[in-house]
């Protein structure tokens, strides 16, 4: 909120400003000062009535234009009257002058939220904003003379500013018009996007990406690289507690939600380098966690959790003594966030609240790669004589949900609905087997295998026998699925192919 606490060394008689806002954040103290230090305030009718019955008496932008609001409001403020005041530059103000045009020297506008419009064509056609983008334009580019508002937390030192000195410096006026380039660009990306995505499936054949910059990290990757968070439509979390987040943990608590949100029953993911290490189901979170903690508890330290159930205290103080970087949930109680500030200060907290969306965008040389996240129904095909019991089979749909977020090439073993082995990310399948076997153990006597792509070779079947795997879920298309169909018979081995591939790299 903008308060007035100080008496302004400058009044400025002949200073002009537009106001035509849908965000009206700040905007009643700021017109209250503007009038305050001598300004003259023109406003479009919506903003105008606000002002009004808040008791700002604001003038019609028809004292400008001397021309009515026509079409319901569709035209408002495109005449030159308004327009030449804003583009004049300084030394065109004589000229704007013997037209009987006022210079305009600051303008406040934002843009109607129109992500927040129903898709229905005609309230989003209606929504399209096309007078307030032009003003923004116009300011923007005539920034040498002209201040542009689009942010309400600018009101504050803009107006201290003028205060102080009567006016605002060039270069803060010209960062002022950057940030309204954006305003306009993230506007008009929406309205692209959401009108595609009324009327077609597929992924559109432009993209426009605007994003701002929500926090700037310590560092990228590694301390040697430069790093910030851009959102482009609103954090999807909030951090609620901890240390300052960093580049790594974004990437992992992302992965580590996404896994947890794959399941209805309580779930826990536990990851480590934006794969997981654990994951299990159990009838609530804490035997979720229980379960997946056991899953690896040597690659859990340092870790991040995910749980797709809110945080209580019990939960909060059975992570005593174990070192993570990162809770990730839908919410937490007032106590378990007592006890994270008291006994787990570095931890930091972090609660979802959004979905991550369906279009993943990742850079690539001289452009970018979009995919759509779709999860597709699987058509399970029995293919060996043996087939898998009910247990078995909630296992391999458990593994299946799993191995779609583990790198490739990627195996995971599971057993009661949780993982017992995962082999992660490596250049053949038959070496993901291989570590997959070597992280569980003696655990995957018994258990189930899901693959992420097909097995090339029998090879990796008789690595699976050896380890006492019962059963194994996988796409199934490779040249040799007889061979490896022959492999899992001979050895006794349920196997189901599911027609999908999921690979993540």
């Amino acid at each position: 909120m903008v308060v007035n606490v100080f008496i302004s060394r400058y009044i400025l008689p002949s200073m002009r400003v537009l106001l035509s806002v849908s965000d009206r954040t700040g905007i009643e103290d700021f017109s209250r000062n503007i009038l305050d230090i001598g300004g003259e305030i023109y406003a479009t009718s919506g903003t105008r009535n606000f002002l009004i019955s808040k008791g700002i008496d604001v003038r019609p932008v028809e004292e400008l234009t001397n021309f009515p609001e026509i079409l319901g409001g569709r035209v408002k403020t495109l005449h030159p009257a308004v327009f030449g005041g804003i583009l004049a530059r300084k030394d065109q103000l004589g000229e704007i002058e013997k037209l009987g045009i006022k210079s305009i020297d600051i303008v406040v506008v934002n843009l109607y939220p129109f992500e927040r419009t129903e898709m229905i064509e005609s309230r989003l056609i209606e929504n399209i904003d096309i007078g307030g983008v032009a003003l923004i334009r116009a300011a923007a580019k005539n920034f040498e003379r002209v201040t542009i508002l689009v942010d309400p937390s600018d009101y504050s030192w803009v107006l201290n500013e003028l205060r102080e000195k009567g006016e605002i410096d060039i270069e803060k006026r010209r960062d002022l018009a950057i940030k309204a380039f954006y305003h306009t660009s993230r506007y008009d990306s929406i309205i692209m996007g959401t009108l595609w995505n009324l009327y077609h499936q597929d992924i559109p054949p432009y993209i426009s990406i605007a994003g701002a910059e929500a926090l700037k990290l310590r560092y990228g990757e590694n301390p040697h690289q430069e790093a910030k968070y851009y959102s482009t439509g609103g954090l999807p979390w909030e951090i609620l507690g901890g240390k300052e987040i960093s580049y790594n943990n974004i990437l992992d608590m992302e992965s580590a939600w996404k896994i947890v949100k794959e399941f209805e029953e309580p779930a826990v993911a536990i990851i480590k380098h934006n794969n997981p290490c654990g994951v299990a189901v159990g009838k609530d979170a804490m035997e979720a966690y229980l379960k997946a903690y056991d899953s690896d508890s040597m690659s859990a330290y340092g870790g991040i959790i995910g749980l797709n159930r809110p945080v209580d205290i019990e939960f909060a103080e059975r992570l005593r003594g174990i070192f993570y970087e990162v809770i990730v949930a839908p919410d937490f109680s007032h106590e378990a966030l007592e006890f994270f500030s008291s006994h787990k200060k570095d931890l930091r907290i972090v609660k979802f609240k959004g979905d991550t969306g369906d279009l993943e965008v990742r850079s690539s040389a001289g452009g970018i790669l979009v995919q759509r996240l779709r999860n597709v129904d699987l058509n399970i095909k029995y293919v060996t004589q043996k087939k898998p019991n009910d247990e078995q089979m909630r296992d391999l749909l458990f593994a299946w949900k799993v191995v779609k977020h583990v790198k490739s090439n990627a195996i995971v073993l599971a057993k009661g609905g949780m993982t017992v082995g995962i082999g992660a990310g490596q250049m053949s399948r038959v070496d993901a087997v291989k570590v997959a076997v070597m992280k569980s153990g003696d655990r995957s006597r018994g258990s189930v295998l899901a693959s992420d792509a097909f097995f090339p070779f029998p090879d990796d079947i008789e690595e699976a026998a050896k380890a006492g795997v019962e059963a194994i879920i996988q796409p199934g298309g490779s040249k040799r699925d007889g061979e490896v169909i022959d492999a899992a018979e001979k050895h006794g081995i349920a196997m189901v192919f599911t027609g999908v591939r999921v690979f993540r790299h």
